[in-house]
């Protein structure tokens, strides 16, 4: 009888793709022990977006959420997502950042790597299945699985070779999008298999097209060793397979599946609770729970799916969902056929949601965008459109190589800069993957996490006789990333709770704080923001001479940095923007004369 082991996803992918990773610590932390006790081939618990969310929103400091997820959890391997060079970012890192990342990962608890790169770009991969290796950890080698004319059978055949060479000890197929089909997914296990019949192979994918535990089981059938599943109220959707259902279909065929039955059951109806919880507030959104076969065609994994609703929601433009999944496929044909894998999910899903926005193609361009046109993210599979390459970069010069042979050592430098506010080599590394994001944390966190105001909130069975009546409005205050921001909204609906989640509030242009930009005079250029987000950098100052295409904000919309040049020559006579600050679509930022 050949045992089939189960990772169980619900601490990190099950709930990034279905709550846009909005599970804290304290939600899960009652069950810890009995997932410990269930008998998993690892649970998966940490990278991928839970790093940046603990910091960002959850007001968690993730190193420590690992630590006790390590104490309560001592018999459980317990497993992290990493971006090779990308780490848990946006970019790539020098090598010597990657190997500390690594190493104080495997200090604070983790035990098993699953090491990938979104375009499938080995040399990005070294490093991190290199320092792995050395701290005694298992690196797992990981093929982003996709489907275009140029990603063929034999290409992954070639990587797992590759991968087995520099160390990895275990390689994952990693269908982020569900589009792996059960004939597909058998031919590409078997010829694996073939290739290294002793190397351990790991299947993940989602159920966002339905093809899921089809392919699971042919995966099986033609030798797969470990599959990633989700407890059962947390599956299905953008999620995984539920954990349950594959234990049964793989013991009823005659495999051999080593999980306590029982505590399945107690972990399940432990989760039947946080999944009505989140429905309840809106953040489960049935959107990413229903089965969506045009995911064959745009290729979306969940966390980017969820998010891109999250985002969409945020920018008051769900309405332009539909339009943003079918620019989607034809921004990724343009860049190369890039897997649609964290980072370049983001990237490519970004630039769709801004080309839609924006009604013209490529008119708004983020920096990493440019970036990963210049080859710093690596090789892409097929050539980048050389017209589209054009419009973002102009003449800006490509990277030859690979990218971080050219970075700078970063990790003692930043050390010393940081000084006494990073309290350990953690913080250092926090701050590196997210400076604005981990330097607001900091802050929160001297102060001892001050208490965010929340609005009053009716009883859940029914409104009590002084629930504000449908028209009237409300005035709270929300903190965002340390900057604190007037909110005002009208309620729609008596019967609902009066809460952020259940109504939409008016838009806040700007802080409380921040005086209401004066309208450009006669002879002045005004210089508007493309589209909502935060303002992340000023470039320029009042009296500066500024050449047109000189940048004079930097954004922060979806996780990306958006460049705000100058549309002409000028002189700055004005600047409306200050960092932190929140903007809308054509929000005055500068004013040129």
């Amino acid at each position: 009888m050949r045992k089939v082991q189960l990772t169980e996803t619900v601490l990190r992918d099950a709930n990034q793709s279905l709550i846009a990773t909005r599970l804290p610590y304290s939600k899960f932390e009652p069950i810890l022990e009995t997932i410990d006790k269930t008998g998993y081939y690892s649970a998966e618990v940490w990278g991928g977006a839970t790093f940046d969310v603990c910091l960002r929103y959850l007001r968690e400091d993730p190193w420590e959420r690992l630590r006790k997820i390590r104490a309560k959890m001592p018999n459980t391997k317990l497993q992290m997502l990493l971006r090779g060079q990308n780490i848990l970012g946006y970019k790539h890192y020098p090598d010597d950042v990657v190997r500390k990342f690594v190493e104080h990962s495997v200090k604070n608890g983790i035990d098993i790597i699953r090491i990938f790169d979104a375009l499938n770009d080995v040399r990005n991969l070294e490093v991190a299945i290199d320092e792995t290796v050395k701290q005694g950890a298992h690196a797992s080698g990981t093929i982003s699985f996709t489907t275009s004319p140029v990603h063929t059978r034999q290409t992954f055949v070639d990587m797992v070779k590759d991968l087995k060479g520099m160390g990895a000890s275990s390689i994952c197929i990693k269908d982020m999008a569900g589009i792996m089909g059960p004939q597909e997914a058998y031919d590409l296990v078997s010829a694996i298999k073939d290739a290294e019949p002793d190397m351990p192979l790991v299947i993940h994918t989602h159920c966002t097209t339905g093809l899921a535990f089809m392919t699971y089981l042919k995966c099986v059938e033609a030798g797969a060793d470990v599959l990633d599943c989700a407890i059962s109220p947390m599956s299905g959707g953008t999620s995984q397979p539920a954990t349950e259902t594959m234990a049964y279909a793989l013991r009823e065929m005659g495999y051999q599946v080593d999980l306590d039955d029982k505590m399945l059951t107690k972990t399940a109806d432990f989760f039947k609770g946080v999944r009505a919880d989140f429905l309840k507030d809106g953040v489960l959104d049935p959107i990413s729970m229903a089965t969506d076969t045009q995911c064959l065609s745009y290729q979306i994994p969940g966390g980017m799916l969820s998010n891109l609703i999250s985002q969409l929601k945020t920018m008051n433009a769900i309405h332009k969902l539909d339009e943003a999944l079918l620019e989607t496929p034809r921004v990724r044909k343009d860049l190369g056929y890039p897997p649609l894998v964290t980072p370049t999910s983001q990237l490519v899903g970004s630039q769709a949601v801004q080309n839609v926005l924006a009604g013209e193609r490529y008119k708004v361009v983020g920096k990493e965008i440019k970036a990963y046109c210049r080859g710093e993210y690596g090789r892409t599979p097929a050539p980048i459109d050389p017209e589209v390459q054009k419009k973002i970069l102009g003449d800006t010069p490509l990277v030859e190589g690979r990218f971080a042979d050219g970075l700078a050592p970063e990790f003692e430098k930043t050390k010393a800069e940081l000084g006494a506010t990073a309290k350990s080599d953690e913080d250092v590394l926090s701050y590196i993957a997210f400076p604005q994001v981990a330097m607001a944390f900091f802050k929160d966190r001297e102060a001892g996490f001050p208490k965010k105001e929340e609005p009053p909130k009716a009883a859940a069975k029914a409104a009590p006789a002084s629930a504000p009546a449908a028209g009237s409005t409300f005035n709270y205050i929300v903190n965002v990333n340390g900057n604190q921001y007037a909110v005002a909204g009208v309620v729609g609906d008596a019967a609902a709770p009066v809460a952020a989640t259940k109504v939409a509030p008016a838009p806040v242009a700007a802080p409380a704080t921040q005086a209401a930009p004066t309208a450009p005079a006669a002879g002045e250029t005004a210089v508007n923001s493309p589209m909502p987000g935060n303002v992340f950098k000023v470039e320029c100052k009042v009296g500066q001479a500024v050449n047109a295409g000189e940048p004079l904000i930097i954004l922060e919309a979806m996780k990306m940095e958006i460049e705000v040049a100058a549309p002409c020559a000028g002189t700055v006579k004005a600047i409306s923007a200050t960092v932190g600050s929140a903007v809308n679509t054509d929000d005055l930022l500068v004013t040129l004369g």
